[in-house]
């Protein structure tokens, strides 16, 4: 991360993210048409600092789950707003370095350009791995917005202090909104339009539903043989 090192400190976790920063492509376009798509989570255990990170790769077109990997380990970097990608980077690293697929789009869930330093899990994500990677977050981090209409694929802006930072999107009828932002090497709109492709049925994206699912079982797993 640094040299080899990873940041041992909140100076030295911040000195890398204004190195890396500049190198986020906030232009893309991106990927219209994906082959696979990964969606990436961590699931945290309540009886300390034990997490699973799971990445899933899915078919773009159908939805259908082609590959999974998965890595238990420990937080890598104590809690601090604003540096949580920290914590989670190298476990979900190591998942990536385990697929035999190379996703063409990242699926985050976490915050892009959508982060008080402007390089959420997504930025860094896509920067270390170079691979177009956006944020669907469930809330958001900051920002001000005027709530979408009720209809599917109603969006606003989210803004911070003047400047556009995402959309506030409406995935389903209804249903409260997500908030996504543009992690790396795609531009808003299109991240947005890959967004609403991977949720014909539910709020969320099945990225982060399959993800999500993979590493909470791990992270049972893992309880279970603790206490064998």
């Amino acid at each position: 991360m640094t040299g080899g090192k990873w940041p041992a400190t909140v100076a030295e976790a911040k000195a890398v993210q204004d190195r890396l920063r500049p190198l986020v492509d906030l232009v893309g376009p991106g990927p219209t048409q994906p082959r696979t798509v990964a969606g990436l989570d961590v699931a945290y255990a309540e009886d300390g600092d034990r997490l699973a990170a799971a990445v899933t790769v899915l078919d773009a077109r159908t939805l259908a789950v082609v590959e999974t990997a998965v890595t238990v380990g420990r937080a890598a970097f104590p809690y601090v707003p604003g540096l949580f990608a920290f914590r989670e980077l190298p476990a979900l690293l190591d998942a990536l370095e385990r697929l035999a697929t190379t996703p063409d789009l990242l699926v985050c869930d976490g915050h892009g350009l959508a982060h008080p330093r402007r390089f959420g899990l997504a930025c860094h994500l896509g920067v270390l791995t170079g691979l177009p990677a956006i944020g669907v977050g469930k809330t958001p981090l900051l920002g001000t917005w005027d709530p979408p209409a009720e209809h599917r694929g109603a969006w606003s802006p989210l803004r911070d202090g003047g400047e556009v930072v995402g959309r506030v999107l409406r995935t389903r009828a209804g249903i409260k909104p997500v908030f996504v932002s543009v992690g790396h090497r795609m531009d808003l709109a299109n991240a947005c339009d890959r967004v609403l492709a991977l949720t014909p049925s539910y709020r969320l994206p099945e990225t982060t539903r399959q993800a999500d699912r993979l590493c909470r079982v791990a992270l049972g797993r893992s309880r279970a043989s603790d206490l064998d």
